[in-house]
């Protein structure tokens, strides 16, 4: 099961310290996706690693500060939502033909 963790990394204050950040966090196997914010010193993770190794990476950029760990339920939401969106759309244009079809 895929998890999400975010990161504070305090020194990430420009482009170059971000890349530095995301280069490290790349090189962690099980890695799936990866989410730098600049302005909030944040750098998000997704994918089947440890959460200490990613830490231990950062760590050799700047200070790091642990926000959270958790599931990464967010990708299955936003599919379950495009998918009842399709459904919707569907049956929208089959109540619309049903209704021509009544007129005629």
């Amino acid at each position: 099961m895929a998890q999400k963790v975010v990161v504070k990394l305090m020194t990430m204050t420009d482009e170059k310290t971000k890349k530095k950040a995301i280069e490290a966090v790349a090189d962690v196997y099980g890695v799936d996706a990866i989410a730098a914010d600049v302005k909030e010193q944040k750098v998000t993770v997704v994918g089947e690693m440890d959460t200490v190794v990613v830490a231990k990476k950062l760590k050799k950029i700047g200070k790091v500060e642990i926000i959270s760990v958790g599931p990464a339920k967010e990708e299955k939401k936003e599919e379950k939502k495009e998918e009842n969106k399709k459904e919707a759309d569907d049956n929208k244009k089959l109540a619309d033909n049903i209704k021509k079809d009544e007129k005629k």
